[in-house]
């Protein structure tokens, strides 16, 4: 009987998970379109356009290797998005390019969903999925961060099929090795990053190696076999590196160099930190901790605190080779704390908040959800406990999901009650970093000043990428460089940006309680006040 209903529950929960996926595919559909560009989006999609040349051409069109430092990138996200451009010609660029990375963050929950399931079960799974959603780092910004979420969606899929070789060596599914080759492959498409994958795989492989035979010889030759049973992962993974990345395997070296160019990446720029501004290259290596902790929703970090919790026990039990502590639990342990622990140990230049580091938060996803579970399975046996405790979280995630429906489309700007929310968090902590809130001002301000026969024309200063407001700007506005002289100001309030010019406000961007970017009128100005401070 109990089993029936734990049949029962579980294909209840698939069949949840599965709405899940479907009505964030539908809110794709109907919302794709309501983004900002990026501050960065340009030179990507020029990047992808240079490597669809160097493809068609065969690899002899040289112009990839000489744009700016984006060599040092995998161009998977961009080639797609040159390749839709040319398909789907009637698509404004931008919103189609907004479409496409949502499908990878789609895919990435996706990934969440079957990892959590196969790890711990459909209810694991479900909630994996549903944490990821509801974290603003990600869903907010899997529209936009089309470097970061279709990296991190290549790395939880990798994760998942790393797991499922090493589960069953020496001897995997050939069907797994190849989806590992594949994972692997778009991973280093993407970023050098990847490396942390194949971190991840040597480590399972290791103890696998280790708790498999007792003796030296027995080992080597276990690891031996092992080695050759996934060879499908290898011609996979290097044949896409060399077609979506193909500066790295031009040289023996440039995989190092890359590796190493993002480890002391720093130029002139700054981020906000505890309401200071301080250059990248300053920040403290728990920039990231810090992040994590006002960033997650509330009920997320319950979940990992709850999975460190039973983890514990697990170990007071003598539970490390099976439950919480075996293998696959390391494996996803390691994915979701060990760029955590590098960036607290080495202080690496760091901005944008969690951006660099949005492939963490699925792994991540799946931890807490195994957390909640594991905490709510636990208070069922009291009295009472069946009923708070899911109540607790499920009062947390509702808060969480009506805040983000409130911030739309700019969910990426979402900071937890420790943060004091958005609106808390605006003055003392990275908000609108992309910009995003540009389109909207833009829009507003064709709305705000009407046509003039004879056709006026006026100058619009913009706190960012020029592109950012001038695509959505009607044509007699003209975005100017020369902020002295101009007519109207477009900023958003993140680090401040909205001081840097003086005039009279005459719109606002708001979400809540929350000014995410402002609109001044210049020209009743004259004199010093017009100069920029």
């Amino acid at each position: 009987m109990k089993a029936r209903i734990a049949d029962r529950a579980g294909a209840i929960a698939d069949w949840l998970a599965g709405g899940l996926l479907l009505a964030w595919l539908i809110v794709i559909g109907v919302s794709f379109d309501d983004y900002g560009l990026s501050n960065d989006e340009e030179v990507q999609h020029v990047y992808g356009r240079l490597l669809l040349a160097h493809l068609e051409s065969g690899f002899s069109d040289p112009r990839l290797f000489a744009y700016k430092n984006l060599y040092l990138y995998g161009g998977l996200f961009d080639l797609l998005a040159a390749l839709a451009e040319r398909g789907l010609p009637a698509v404004n660029l931008w919103d189609l390019r907004h479409g496409l990375s949502a499908l990878f963050g789609l895919l990435g929950m996706a990934g969440a969903w079957v990892l959590g399931r196969w790890l711990a079960g459909p209810a694991v799974g479900l909630v994996a999925a549903l944490v990821l959603s509801l974290t603003g780092a990600w869903s907010g910004a899997m529209f936009t961060h089309t470097k970061d979420v279709p990296f991190a969606a290549a790395m939880i899929w990798a994760l998942y099929f790393s797991l499922r070789v090493v589960h069953r060596l020496p001897h995997p599914r050939r069907w797994h090795a190849v989806g590992l080759g594949l994972a692997l492959g778009c991973a280093f498409g993407l970023r050098v990053g990847a490396v942390f994958a194949v971190f991840y795989l040597g480590v399972g492989m290791l103890f696998a190696t280790c708790w498999a035979r007792d003796t030296a010889s027995g080992r080597l030759a276990f690891l031996g076999r092992s080695l050759v049973a996934i060879w499908p992962a290898y011609p996979l993974t290097l044949l896409l590196t060399a077609l979506l990345w193909p500066w790295v395997v031009q040289a023996p070296g440039n995989l190092l160099e890359a590796a190493t160019a993002f480890s002391h990446f720093a130029f002139p720029l700054n981020t906000l930190f505890a309401g200071e501004v301080m250059r990248i290259d300053a920040v403290p290596g728990h920039y990231l901790l810090t992040y994590l902790l006002i960033r997650l929703p509330e009920f997320a970090l319950i979940g990992l605190i709850a999975a460190v919790g039973l983890a514990g026990a697990a170990l007071g039990r003598g539970g490390a080779r099976s439950g919480w502590l075996g293998l696959p639990w390391l494996m996803v342990g390691l994915a979701g704390s060990v760029p955590l622990v590098y960036t607290l140990l080495t202080a690496p230049p760091l901005y944008n908040g969690l951006r660099h580091l949005t492939f963490i938060l699925p792994p991540l996803a799946v931890i807490a959800a195994a957390g909640l579970v594991g905490v709510c399975a636990l208070a069922s046996g009291w009295r009472g406990g069946r009923w708070i405790v899911p109540m607790i979280i499920v009062i947390f995630a509702a808060n969480t999901a009506r805040t983000l429906l409130q911030l739309h489309p700019y969910g990426y700007t979402y900071y937890n009650l420790f943060a004091g929310g958005t609106t808390g968090a605006i003055p003392r902590w990275e908000s609108d970093y992309w910009s995003q809130t540009l389109r909207e001002a833009a829009l507003r301000l064709n709305a705000l000043i009407p046509a003039q026969e004879g056709g006026q024309r006026f100058r619009v200063a913009v706190c960012g990428d020029p592109l950012q407001a001038g695509v959505w700007l009607e044509p007699r506005f003209e975005v100017s460089g020369d902020w002295r002289s101009a007519d109207f100001f477009l900023a958003t309030t993140h680090m401040f940006c909205d001081t840097s010019l003086k005039g009279e406000e005459i719109g606002r961007v708001t979400r809540g309680d929350a000014v995410l970017a402002v609109i001044l009128d210049r020209r009743g100005l004259s004199g010093d006040a017009r100069s920029p401070k």
